[in-house]
């Protein structure tokens, strides 16, 4: 349905109030200039520089710039309607406006006045919010955003008399990058890309993604991490890179040509070092999209219901930055806490709630990559299929892997991996993971320099042989998770 349709029919519905938050206030109006021609209703405005009116009037009513005056003079009226609010929010805190505003709400069987509070930011008490109902304005999908992107390109040709300057393959990137934003701001975006350089380029991309990050509220739980990575950047993991390339079209695609279901996420886990972080990050890079980490640490907070509207917006500020990857690190820390006892008050449960029904509902192209050192601790809710596509055991590398994440970090620090014994350094490293060995080649590098020589193969072999990794000091932890994950789990390797 459109919005036309949605907005008729909670106007139909008889509700005294109706709130609108959106940065779109001229679109607002136009639609609500077609649902009241349509439904035969009287359209008056108010804003506090215009005062109230009727929509299409030469003036305005006499004295009600004043939020006060204009609610005094609409109780006093004989004329039914919708009554447009605009940017009225500063002045509803005030008891005798909210005093108003209950009365005409409360007059509605005798006089049907519909008051619309249209504003990028709304708070009403509750003895309000029960007689209101809330109205969003729909997001472009990808279809529009695409006719959007082709308008806007064919006027900038036809008034520029030339091509602008871009590849297929980045027009669609950039038309994906745009979902999430509401029309005004991505015509906004898509116009001051043309007009800087007469070209769609990979640079169009990160300004749009700045863009997005720029409406992340600075206190969110979310953040966007800008140091992606692809996947040769990551050692191994052949059978998670395999899974996630198969998938990339379905994800970045349309469903409903393709009619094939939309990846929804995966959830890695395994021996701490082994790569899980990095296999997120790649993930964002391969896929060339925004990454965001949801950080639980950030979002409890002491007071009942705080920390499940926390994760609720973070969840929503994602959605408005699709399509993303949206990475949660160590998600056990969030959701296991009390492990049903009730220890925090049942914090750890509402959120979990509030995770699974989001997971389930959702229709976004937001991928989740969740990472868990501690899958035992999680809920069996959240393991069952359906909440993530898949579940990866990142597993210890093998000699293949350990090799290439011995080239991987010899070249990071600009030596030539031909000059080392990478087969001899992977035997020796076995037990090892991809942080240790990347830590035994950092601490060999420091040797090197204070010995005043090149680094090489012996050196290596020299801090491989004098570390012990993760594997040995907690071997029976280790061993017990690899146990576990040999039946329970998909290797990633």
């Amino acid at each position: 349905m459109d919005d036309s349709h949605d907005l008729s029919v909670i106007l139909k519905s008889r509700f005294p109030l109706v709130l609108i938050e959106t940065h779109e206030e001229s679109r607002v109006l136009a639609l609500l200039e077609r649902v009241t021609n349509l439904e035969e209703l009287a359209l008056f405005t108010w804003s506090v520089t215009e005062g109230l009116s009727r929509r299409g009037a030469p003036a305005a009513t006499p004295n009600t710039t004043d939020l006060t005056d204009a609610l005094r003079h609409i109780d006093r009226t004989i004329f039914s309607g919708v009554y447009v609010f605009l940017d009225a929010h500063p002045f509803l805190k005030e008891p005798l406006n909210l005093r108003l505003v209950r009365e005409i709400a409360l007059d509605y069987q005798k006089s049907p006045r519909t008051l619309v509070f249209v504003s990028p930011q709304l708070e009403l008490p509750g003895e309000l919010l029960r007689m209101s109902a809330r109205f969003s304005l729909k997001m472009p999908d990808t279809g529009q955003l695409w006719q959007l992107l082709m308008e806007e390109m064919q006027a900038w040709e036809r008034d520029a008399g030339q091509r602008i300057q871009t590849e297929p393959d980045v027009i669609r990137q950039f038309a994906r990058h745009l979902t999430g934003l509401c029309h005004e701001d991505a015509r906004r975006l898509v116009r001051e890309a043309i007009a800087h350089d007469g070209a769609v380029t990979r640079e169009d991309l990160q300004r749009i993604t700045r863009f997005k990050q720029s409406t992340l509220d600075t206190e969110s739980t979310l953040s966007l991490e800008l140091d992606t990575c692809s996947f040769e950047a990551v050692g191994g993991l052949k059978a998670l890179k395999r899974w996630l390339d198969v998938r990339r079209k379905a994800f970045l695609g349309d469903p409903e040509k393709t009619g094939i279901d939309r990846p929804k996420g995966i959830l890695l886990t395994g021996v701490q070092g082994s790569g899980k972080s990095l296999a997120a990050k790649s993930v964002a890079g391969a896929w060339g999209l925004p990454l965001l980490r949801l950080d639980f640490a950030t979002l409890y907070n002491k007071f009942f219901g705080e920390t499940e509207r926390n994760l609720r917006e973070a969840l929503r500020a994602a959605e408005g930055m699709q399509p993303c990857v949206l990475w949660i690190d160590e998600i056990e820390k969030g959701l296991a806490t009390d492990h049903g006892s009730g220890v925090d008050g049942g914090v750890s449960r509402r959120v979990l709630g509030t995770l699974l029904t989001w997971l389930s509902e959702r229709d976004s192209r937001v991928f989740i990559v969740a990472t868990a050192n501690d899958i035992q601790g999680l809920p069996p809710e959240l393991l069952r299929k359906g909440r993530f596509d898949e579940i990866f055991f990142v597993d210890l590398p093998d000699a293949e892997a350990r090799r290439d994440i011995l080239r991987i970090h010899l070249k990071r620090r600009r030596l030539d991996p031909a000059q080392f014994d990478l087969t001899g350094l992977a035997a020796l490293s076995e037990g090892f993971a991809g942080a240790e060995i990347e830590q035994a080649t950092v601490s060999s590098l420091y040797e090197a320099h204070a010995e005043g020589k090149p680094l090489d193969s012996a050196l290596v072999g020299a801090e491989i042989e004098r570390t012990r990794p993760l594997s040995v000091m907690m071997a029976e932890r280790v061993a017990a998770l690899r146990g576990w994950a040999r039946e329970r789990a998909v290797r990633a390797d």
